[in-house]
Parts: C-alpha cells; sequence; structure tokens
C-alpha cells in the first residue's frame, strides 16, 4: 500500500478550521484566490504521491553509503529532487524578487504535510533550505543575499542548520566552535558540530552551511553566539575548510544522511556573518521556529501515511469471517489514529495561518496580535504533532499484529522515522517549558487569554446546534476549556517557580487536547454548514471528545497538583 496526498481533507482544514478562509476574505493575501490554492495543492499532492512515496522504501534500505567524505543518495533521489526543486516547490513561500513564488505560509505548511508523508527522510532536508532562506532574507546583507538567496530559492544548492556540538546539545550556550576576525573582513571558523541533517550528500552542487560559532571576545552563553553562512565551494570555486567527517547510524530516516562536521583542518573554513556580531541567536531563531513548525508537520505527515496503511490492513485482514476492521478494538486504534492526525494537522496548519497574518496583515496591530498567536502555538505544533506522530504510528504497528514487525509491511519504518521528531528542533519538553514560562505569559496573559475565548465561542456553537449526533461534544469541549483556563491561571502565578516547569508537558498536552477538540468540532460545523452532511466529521469530532478530551480535567489536576510528586522524590530514583 502507498500513499496518497488527502488533498480534499487538507483543503478542508486549512480553509475552515485553520482560518484561511477568514484570512482570504479579510485581504491578507492580497489577490490571492481559492481557485489557486485547490490547484497548488492538487500539483503538490500529485508530486508527492506519484513521484515522492515510491521512493520511500528503497531509501530506507539502501541509506546514504559513505566513502572518502562523500554521501551517496539513493537510486531515484537525485531525479526526484531536481524534478521537485524545477517545478517550484522549493521556493513556494519564498520572496518573489528572488525567484520565489510568495505564496502563503499555510499553502506551503500544508504541502509540506504531503511531502513528509510520501518520505520524511525526503522533505526533511529541504524544510532546512527554506528555514535558511528566512534566515538570509532577514538577516543578510545585500551582497550575501544577491550571491546565496536566489540559488537557496530555487533548491540549486541546499542549505543546513548546525547548532548542535557534543558537549552542546539542548544547552546551545555551551557550544565551542570558534570564529576569528580575518583582515578581509570574513571569518575563520574552526570546531566541529554533530547531528547535521544532509550535510553532506549528493543532491546539489553546492551546500550552504549556517553555523553557529563564539568569537574570542565573545561572552559565555546564548549572547556571546553569532551566526555564519559558510558555503561548501566558495564563490571562485574552490573547495572551503568544511568537511563531513562521517554519518550516523540511525533508528529511522536512513536515507536522510547525519553528518558530523570538521571545519578548520587547514587553517579555518571561510564564514560570512549573518546579522550582527553575538546575536547569532536571533537569526537562529528564524530559522528554528519555521523548522520547528515544519517538524510539526513532520509529525503530521508520519501519522497520515500510518493511518493510511492501517486503515487499508484492516479491511483487508480476515480474523473469522470478518475482516479486523469489524472489531471495536481495532475501530477503537483506527478512530484514535484519524482523530489525532487531524487535530494535529489543524493546529499546524492554525500556526501557519497565525505567520501569514503576522507578516502580511495591513496594520502593526494586526500583525503583531498575530505573531504573537503564532509564538503561542508554535511550541505545541511542535510537540504536539510530533508526540502524535509516535502514538499514530505505534498503533499502526498494533493494527497490522506480528506483521507491523516485519520490516517489509512498512509500519515499523513509519514508527522508526517518528521516533526522531519529538528529539530535533528543540525537544517536546523544552517546547513546553517554552510554552509555560514564555509564551503563556505574553502579555500577561491576554494573549492566551483571547486564544481561549476562540475555543469557548466553538464549543457555544457547538452546543447551539443541538444536534444529537454531536453526543456529549459540546459539554465535554467546555469542561476542557474550563479546565484549560484554571491551569493557565494557576501558571501565570508560578510560571517561573519548579512546580510550573514540572506541569509543563501535562499543560502542553492539555492545551494541545482542548484546542485540537475544537478544531475537530468546528470542521464539523463547517461541512454541515456546507453540504448538509456533516456525518463524518461530526463523528470524529465526537470521538476525539468522548474518548481524548475527556481526560482534560484529569490534565488540569496534574498540572495544578502533580508537582510535589516530582519534585524532592529523587529516593525513587535512587540506586
Amino acid at each position: 500500500m502507498t500513499y496518497r496526498a488527502p488533498v480534499s481533507d487538507i483543503a478542508f482544514t486549512l480553509k475552515n478550521s485553520a482560518g484561511f478562509a477568514r484570512a482570504l476574505a479579510d485581504g491578507v493575501y492580497g489577490d490571492l484566490d481559492a481557485e489557486t490554492v485547490d490547484a497548488v495543492l492538487e500539483e503538490a499532492g500529485k508530486f508527492a504521491s506519484d513521484v515522492i512515496a515510491p521512493l520511500n522504501r528503497v531509501g530506507d534500505t539502501f541509506g546514504t553509503p559513505f566513502k572518502d567524505g562523500n554521501v551517496t543518495t539513493p537510486p531515484g533521489w537525485k531525479d526526484a529532487y531536481r524534478d521537485w526543486a524545477a517545478a517550484g516547490w522549493n521556493g513556494l513561500a519564498s520572496p518573489a524578487e528572488f525567484g520565489g513564488q510568495a505564496l502563503p505560509q499555510a499553502v506551503n505548511a500544508a504541502c509540506i504535510e504531503m511531502w513528509h508523508s510520501a518520505s520524511n527522510a525526503f522533505c526533511i532536508g529541504p524544510v532546512l533550505t527554506m528555514a535558511a532562506v528566512d534566515a538570509l532574507h532577514a538577516y543578510g546583507s545585500a551582497d550575501l543575499k544577491q550571491r546565496y538567496l536566489g540559488k537557496l530559492v530555487s533548491g540549486e544548492w541546499m542549505g543546513t542548520m548546525q547548532l548542535t556540538e557534543p558537549q552542546a546539545g539542548s544547552d546551545v550556550g555551551a557550544l565551542r566552535t570558534k570564529a576569528e576576525r580575518a583582515k578581509d573582513g570574513t571569518y575563520r571558523i574552526t570546531g566541529s558540530k554533530i547531528f547535521i541533517t544532509y550535510g553532506e550528500h549528493d543532491l546539489t552542487d553546492n551546500i550552504i552551511h549556517f553555523v553557529l560559532a563564539r568569537l574570542p571576545d565573545a561572552p559565555p552563553g546564548t549572547k556571546g553566539i553569532s551566526l555564519f553562512l559558510i558555503p561548501k565551494f566558495l564563490p571562485d570555486g574552490t573547495r572551503n575548510d568544511v568537511r563531513a567527517h562521517s554519518i550516523e547510524h540511525k533508528m529511522g530516516l536512513h536515507a536522510s544522511p547525519t553528518c558530523t562536521m570538521v571545519y578548520g583542518d587547514k587553517g579555518g573554513a571561510v564564514g560570512y556573518l549573518i546579522g550582527e556580531e553575538r546575536k547569532g541567536m536571533l537569526c537562529m531563531f528564524t530559522m528554528m521556529n519555521r523548522a520547528r513548525l515544519a517538524v510539526g508537520l513532520q509529525g503530521v505527515g508520519i501519522a497520515e501515511v500510518a493511518t493510511q496503511q492501517a486503515v487499508s490492513y484492516a479491511r483487508e485482514r480476515k480474523q473469522g469471517p470478518n475482516a479486523i476492521i469489524a472489531y471495536p478494538d481495532v475501530k477503537r486504534m483506527l478512530l484514535t489514529m484519524r482523530a489525532m492526525t487531524a487535530a494535529a494537522r489543524g493546529i499546524c496548519y492554525a500556526t501557519a495561518v497565525a505567520i501569514d497574518r503576522a507578516e502580511r496583515s495591513k496594520t502593526e496591530a494586526d500583525r503583531q496580535a498575530a505573531h504573537e498567536r503564532a509564538s503561542l502555538l508554535t511550541p505545541v505544533a511542535k510537540a504536539f504533532s510530533t508526540d502524535i506522530g509516535i502514538e499514530v504510528a505505534s498503533l499502526g504497528v498494533q493494527v497490522h499484529g506480528g506483521m507491523g514487525f516485519i520490516e517489509e509491511t512498512g509500519a515499523a519504518q513509519h514508527y522508526r522515522d517518528a521516533r526522531i521528531a519529538a528529539i530535533y528542533e528543540g525537544t517536546n519538553g523544552i517546547q513546553a517549558l517554552d510554552l509555560v514560562s514564555r509564551k503563556v505569559p505574553l502579555k500577561g496573559g491576554a494573549t492566551i487569554g483571547a486564544y481561549i475565548d476562540e475555543l469557548r465561542g466553538i464549543a457555544k456553537r457547538v452546543q447551539a446546534a443541538n444536534d444529537p449526533a454531536f453526543g456529549e461534544t459540546g459539554t465535554l469541549l467546555t469542561a476542557a476549556i474550563d479546565s484549560l483556563d484554571e491551569a493557565t491561571r494557576w501558571l501565570l502565578g508560578e510560571s517561573s517557580s519548579e512546580g510550573a516547569l514540572a506541569a509543563a508537558t501535562p499543560y502542553l498536552r492539555l492545551f494541545a487536547s482542548a484546542a485540537g477538540g475544537c478544531m475537530l468540532a468546528d470542521d464539523a460545523l463547517a461541512a454541515s454548514r456546507a453540504n448538509g452532511d456533516g456525518a463524518p466529521r461530526i463523528a470524529l469530532a465526537r470521538f476525539f471528545a468522548e474518548n481524548h478530551v475527556v481526560h482534560a480535567p484529569a490534565l488540569e489536576r496534574v498540572v495544578i497538583g502533580g508537582a510535589p510528586s516530582i519534585i524532592g522524590q529523587d529516593s525513587a530514583l535512587a540506586g
């Protein structure tokens, strides 16, 4: 069974619960029309389904052989990447003045989901190039933009993002890579980086590395870090002093080369400053925030393809006289997979629409409010969606039974590929800490307060519909929003305490449960209004509410009262 892009579901969620249609009506997207968006999504779905997806299995089995400092990508990948870049997909949301199409980030997000479903390992490299485009466009000098931006936008060259070192994983401020000023205005970089996605490959002739390093007179910590653009090949065609030392042998994403990079074997790699000295983290966060949303979409993408495969298998696999899809526990697993995927999709797309409003709204006040909304939703989109990717892929293995544990079915690959997404681009625990310590307190809690009010509006509309098909959905959504409100009020009084940090992960799950449930219900209401037949979406919203949102009061209790069972209980970990 191979992947087929669910274009109609994607377009429906994008336009309705994610808010794209409202933004379109508000004039956020200028003269863009819904028909153009539909055409783009349709073509992206075809390319994902017909070109990329058939390469996923061969990528997993072939891997990325490494010899003499060179990486060979799997058979068919170079041709697929060439055709993908030639079709303009790499620059879909990039600035038009550098060859991009300047389409909305939300449309790009929907396409990224499809690329990820087709092959996580293929997509993760290009999305880092897209993030590099954002950083270079925002902070690069005119000369660097002229020299590098067009080729990154077109996909002729690819970009990397390099933070991690052996002693400095999540603690970026502990990095040791050095930068020395050169007389010609460039810098010489020495050091090493680990876990660098697509640090070396044969898909493009040049690779443009975005590397964090520290100047000799920089203070310790993140405030002393600068960001540098380091090309594999310099403008005169000579090889820069950078190389891949090795690649990692990983649990999953076998076709994505993960490299250890070395700078300075011959005195130092030539680097060009991005932004200002000691302001590297500001520049890098532009890359990281876009990459975090893309990784959230990786979770959605792997969940979608795992769900498709599990449903197909359950319809075909006989157990006694019936296919196993007839059995209630299998239905429970499949409904969980489908509902969780749809909820995560809605949250990610809503984040992308908020990013668009932050960039495109007509007034500064509207742009600022949208920026705050995007900031609030980004850690939730990244963490919840990647958790869901793992959970859904695991259920996919379970639906397959013993065959799920056998590599040939492909279910195991989905599980292996999904596992990394909760770790890179900031672990999900760090996302939760960011949410409770930085995002919930935005504007004294007014940003999240406004969001909770919007969720209440959806719950009220469900109750007002008075449709028995919704079951207890309206009541359970209201209870979940009340729990989110109470937990938020508690956090606002405890945001810097150890107790709040202990509560961060269950709080993020509570937030996502309430938001995701409301988004499913909003889509169900929209389907009923559009054609009078919202039965499938109503059924999905009801399942999610009555089987998952129902846990919200328990999560509230964990958030507010769970810290004492964590803090000071080290005796349980002794020995």
